[in-house]
């Protein structure tokens, strides 16, 4: 398991991965903008890494606040994951976020789910 928290703004931010049945999950908290978009793509995609993930579930059940930032790294991670039965999925978005994905479409290009668990199902 990996620990990463925005160095200037851990109280703000921070961002645990873990692999769950070859699913990299990634928990994330806090707010979600232009400051931490690069810390959140890293941690979705694992550019330091030999492997790349294939299947990502982002856990954004402690996130509060995300503006266009964080739609954009998603995007970019669906994009980059999505050939070869790769997929990302978002779990347990409270609703302000929730709101933000579905106002602007996302949740048509990356499923939504209410828990984890749910994500992970195949």
């Amino acid at each position: 398991m990996t620990d990463n928290e925005y160095a200037d703004r851990p109280d703000r931010f921070s961002v645990v991965h873990r692999m769950v049945d070859g699913v990299r999950v990634v928990t994330v908290r806090g707010e979600i903008d232009h400051d931490v978009k690069t810390v959140l793509g890293n941690a979705l995609l694992a550019p330091d890494e030999a492997a790349p993930p294939s299947r990502i579930v982002v856990d954004l059940s402690g996130v509060t606040f995300m503006d266009s930032s964080g739609i954009n790294v998603f995007v970019t991670a669906h994009q980059a994951v999505s050939g070869d039965e790769g997929w990302v999925r978002i779990a347990a978005a409270q609703k302000p976020v929730l709101h933000v994905l579905r106002l602007v479409g996302i949740d048509a290009l990356i499923t939504c789910h209410p828990t984890v668990e749910q994500a992970l199902e195949p």
